[in-house]
């Protein structure tokens, strides 16, 4: 039980976090104005700290293993995960392709960088942290390619612009100051400034994310469409993390891309997917239905997978 406990009090500071965002949001406190300016310092600025700071002096980051299978392992689970949901979708009933196509790549898509990083710092430590950030560059890559084709059913206009963004001129900019060992000879107070910057990331990050949770509450409101979240939980909370399990256990992976997957393992739906259904001619209400019904599920089931799996993967 005391190993639960642990798991579950590293999880729910995240989602309160994150109600605390749909709350300052309610209150007015925090404005639907400031979204764009706010989610562009965290993306292009903070974040690019956060990965500075936990990948330039990371050993783990040496690792051939980590190096290689996790980009790897993070575009191969999206994209078989996305065969796999729209395999299974061929047997419902859906009012519109677009329809389909959104609880594809929402059931699909799991969160893989605002709650596991967090995670990865309460529950474990920076290493782990920074191959996160190795493993996401294999996702991000899959969302702005398979994810964005099956979206638009063809069209990936501007996916080459959203591939190339400051978080992955982070990422190669770290490994170079870790591989040619510049890291160490930068000054004590670049490195401090660093930290305490990427610290910021992802607390400002959830606050976001309920504040954009918040917003679009009003689409729930209607009866009509909820019967599609109950098979997206069922994939993506109970039959997807199955297959990731697998991965950790039986591929030749480092212990921190083996926790890296644990968590994957464990996360509910991303938000992305709600955007690219906006943005894209999707159904945004399938997609926050899918993302909210899997979080609050998550509340529970995410403490029981990482339970299991740390003891199921010897971590």
């Amino acid at each position: 039980m005391s190993e639960f406990n642990t798991v579950l009090n590293a999880v729910i500071p995240v989602f309160a976090i994150m109600a605390a965002g749909l709350g300052v949001r309610r209150l007015n406190w925090l404005s639907e104005e400031a979204d764009h300016s706010l989610f562009r310092v965290v993306v292009n600025f903070l974040m690019p700290c956060l990965i500075l700071d936990t990948v330039m002096t990371n050993p783990a980051a040496r690792d051939w293993r980590n190096l290689t299978l996790a980009p790897l392992i993070g575009f191969a689970t999206i994209a078989v995960s996305l065969g796999v949901v729209w395999l299974v979708s061929g047997w419902m009933k859906f009012p519109s392709l677009p329809t389909r196509r959104t609880f594809t790549i929402t059931a699909g898509l799991q969160n893989y960088g605002y709650i596991p990083l967090p995670l990865a710092l309460l529950l474990f430590d920076q290493q782990t942290a920074g191959i996160l950030f190795l493993h996401n560059l294999g996702v991000e890559i899959c969302v702005w390619t398979v994810v964005l084709l099956v979206i638009t059913g063809g069209r990936t206009t501007g996916a080459l612009s959203q591939i190339f963004n400051p978080p992955l001129i982070a990422v190669l900019l770290a490994l170079a100051l870790n591989f040619s060992g510049a890291a160490d000879h930068l000054p004590t107070a670049l490195i401090t400034a660093l930290h305490l910057l990427g610290q910021c990331a992802f607390p400002l990050a959830l606050l976001m994310i309920g504040a954009m949770i918040a917003d679009n509450l009003g689409e729930l409101r209607s009866g009509e469409g909820w019967w599609r979240v109950a098979p997206a939980i069922l994939l993506r909370i109970a039959i997807l993390p199955v297959g990731i399990l697998l991965l950790a256990r039986y591929l030749p992976a480092s212990i921190e891309l083996r926790r890296v997957l644990l968590m994957q393992a464990a996360m509910p739906s991303a938000l992305v997917p709600v955007i690219l259904a906006r943005h894209y001619g999707g159904d945004s209400g399938t997609a926050l239905r899918i993302v909210i019904g899997t979080s609050l599920l998550s509340l529970v089931t995410t403490p029981l997978w990482i339970r299991f799996g740390m003891k199921w993967l010897g971590l």
